[in-house]
């Protein structure tokens, strides 16, 4: 409990009661931890970072940038903790199989598993330490707050890890349900266990929103993680949950953001450091500009050290937020760059749409739409994949994407198939838009 509480204030003082300067401080020391660790215990950062200097924060903008397939490529070499890549993907795959997610690595390590959307598995250690640490995290950057105690969570997920696992803490209990258990089972046991949080990701909301009215206790929060949530399914749910949506922006590489008490998205400022750049490359330090490339240091995690890693989400940061903390705010997650449609201009010029507008115009056009699917293969031209409640008038719909498209100076064909939809039962998040353009 000292523990907990201890890290509780720290998380809640770092957000609240640093100033700009003293924040930009506190990121330094950690980076240069970080750096000074992974040299020491890396033998792959040792060589990555041979003849470099890390004094300031122009020298770490120089430092090398790595992304998913170096970091696989290397993870022997790369992980502080002696861990072999082999042995721990034949671990992973093995609790995968037997649908066995709970339990430590040797007693001292979470072993994550995740698949991109090209399929290239990801191994994410997690030492114990750091998962010990999960309640304090999720009380002080959760979207919940002191006042919401006691807390009853249901966690709607694909698996239930042991790092799940560990937010059990007094006053806050964790309730587990896969995302392909029945939508009506669903309802019942939030019901049974007089629920009070709701997490779960958009897609699986969806699913439970046509029996939002059989829910009898009064939820105090919904939280969603694990895909963008889109400004029109955040205001669907406020309206059928009857409670706050907040956002969780949650990674393998780290937890990204969290929503503050004015229910503003706020980036971890110490637990990652994010550099945000332009289509240009050049670095963003302003609000309302599209972050193409987003750079991710984990500021906490020594036994698999992520140092400016390259993520393919994109992102826009907001204002300053009006509950004074010094940590950035995001506007928007625009979702990964693997998410974007293109299509062509009138002067042939390809351009980006992106997938909350594209998801808007879809949302908009029928109630009757349960769930869509958008794949694109080719410039300017996409399929439409709809899960309906009942038929609807598909030329009608292609009128509406086609003149949406039109306003905006482009053109694009849509071809349409109705058929059921259901969530993705192995590695992969369900995913609205699947780009297999070869850029």
């Amino acid at each position: 409990m000292i523990s907990f509480i201890k890290d509780f204030r720290y998380l809640k003082k770092n957000q609240y009661r640093l100033d700009k300067r003293k924040l930009e401080n506190l990121q330094l020391n950690l980076l240069k931890q970080m750096y000074d660790f992974a040299i020491s215990n890396s033998p792959f950062y040792r060589k990555l970072y041979e003849g470099k200097q890390f004094r300031d924060l122009n020298d770490f903008y120089q430092l090398p940038i790595i992304d998913k397939q170096i970091m696989m490529d290397n993870f022997s070499e790369l992980n502080t903790v002696c861990l072999d890549k082999e042995t721990l993907m034949e671990y992973a795959i093995a609790k995968e199989r037997n649908k066995d997610y709970l339990g430590y690595y040797n007693g001292k390590y979470v072993i994550g598993l995740s698949s991109g959307t090209s399929g290239n598995k990801g191994l994410y250690i997690t030492p114990k330490s750091l998962t010990k640490r999960l309640p304090a995290v999720f009380l002080a950057r959760g979207g919940v707050s002191i006042g919401d105690l006691p807390l009853r969570i249901l966690f709607c997920l694909r698996v239930f890890s042991q790092g799940f696992n560990n937010i059990n803490a007094p006053l806050l209990k964790l309730h587990y349900s896969s995302t392909m258990t029945d939508p009506k089972e669903t309802i019942d046991l939030i019901n049974r266990k007089k629920i009070n949080v709701l997490m779960a990701p958009p897609s699986f909301l969806r699913t439970i929103l046509p029996l939002s009215d059989q829910i009898k206790v009064l939820l105090k929060k919904v939280i969603t993680y694990a895909e963008v949530l889109s400004e029109t399914d955040k205001e669907q749910f406020q309206k059928a949950f009857k409670a706050p949506v907040l956002e969780i922006y949650q990674a393998s590489e780290g937890q990204i953001a969290s929503c503050c008490k004015e229910g503003k998205l706020h980036i971890n400022e110490d637990l990652v450091f994010v550099e945000l750049y332009d289509q240009n490359h050049k670095r963003i330090t302003e609000p309302g500009v599209v972050g193409y490339e987003m750079i991710v240091t984990n500021l906490v995690n020594t036994a698999q050290p992520l140092i400016r890693y390259r993520m393919n989400d994109m992102i826009v940061l907001d204002e300053p937020c009006k509950c004074g903390s010094s940590f950035r705010t995001i506007k928007k997650i625009l979702g990964r760059s693997d998410d974007m449609l293109y299509f062509w201009d009138k002067k042939g010029k390809k351009r980006i749409v992106f997938p909350d507008l594209f998801a808007r115009w879809i949302i908009t056009e029928s109630d009757d739409i349960r769930e869509f699917q958008v794949i694109q293969e080719k410039v300017g031209e996409a399929t439409v994949i709809l899960d309906l409640l009942k038929e609807i008038d598909l030329i009608k719909l292609n009128q509406r994407l086609v003149r949406e498209l039109n306003e905006l100076g482009l053109h694009g064909r849509f071809d349409f198939v109705v058929q059921p939809i259901f969530l993705p039962e192995n590695l992969n998040k369900y995913k609205r838009f699947i780009n297999k353009i070869n850029h």
